[in-house]
């Protein structure tokens, strides 16, 4: 990472690349509460990193990273995402502390030691949450998927991704919804009201906020009064 890049503006690129994926767009306000800082202080970085070149502001609507900008968050994404895989799968951290303590492992972490990690861990393509780990060379691949709310009514899918966001992370681990496991959308509430799926034969509701944050492909077509 450059020099002049501290930990600090780090966190500020990751969040905003974080925010930039969901929403199209980083808001001021969404940055306040990602990062929990007062509202002057993520004014005043903003500006900082918008005279530096890494990221453009959109008055009234956010802020954007540049390419320089992109391709710094992308390094940071790749070493927390390559910790994550490191604490699960050699130290046996649940996916929801890996996640923690991987924010913190990122920032000492160079990129040059990333790359031996990735060697190590056997070249891994994703994140314990399904999340693609960027290259070397800065380029990502998502795999194709659709949040859960999407999801047809009747249909089977597999979990792709979910967000790494910690609180949800404990959530969902209670469920057993993680990448890899197969579900049928059974029901969905009008008024934007919980959503039923049916997981290895058990019944779970959970709120469009929630679902919002599980991304999803198809399954084959399974056998009428089949449970997933």
């Amino acid at each position: 990472m450059d020099a002049e890049v501290t930990s600090a503006v780090e966190e500020y690129l990751e969040t905003i690349y974080r925010l930039q994926c969901k929403h199209g767009i980083a808001k001021t306000s969404d940055i306040v509460g990602s990062l929990k800082v007062a509202v002057g202080t993520v004014t005043n970085t903003v500006e900082r990193l918008e005279r530096e070149g890494l990221l453009i502001h959109e008055p009234y609507k956010g802020v954007k990273l540049t390419e320089r900008g992109l391709k710094l968050a992308l390094r940071i994404v790749r070493r927390h995402r390559l910790s994550e895989k490191l604490l699960t799968d050699f130290i046996g951290l649940d996916w929801a502390k890996a996640h923690e303590e991987a924010c913190r492992l990122e920032h000492g972490i160079r990129d040059d030691v990333a790359d031996r990690l990735e060697e190590a861990l056997g070249n891994p393509t994703t994140c314990p949450h399904g999340n693609p780990i960027p290259s070397k060379s800065g380029e990502i691949k998502e795999e194709e998927a659709i949040p859960i709310q999407d999801a047809s009514i009747g249909d089977y899918f597999e979990i792709v991704k979910v967000a790494e966001e910690e609180g949800m992370l404990q959530y969902l681990d209670s469920l057993s919804l993680k990448p890899g496991v197969s579900l049928k959308i059974e029901e969905k509430a009008p008024f934007d009201g919980p959503i039923t799926l049916i997981v290895s034969g058990r019944r779970y509701s959970i709120g469009r906020k929630v679902a919002s944050q599980i991304w999803v492909k198809p399954l084959e077509t399974r056998r009428r009064g089949d449970e997933a």
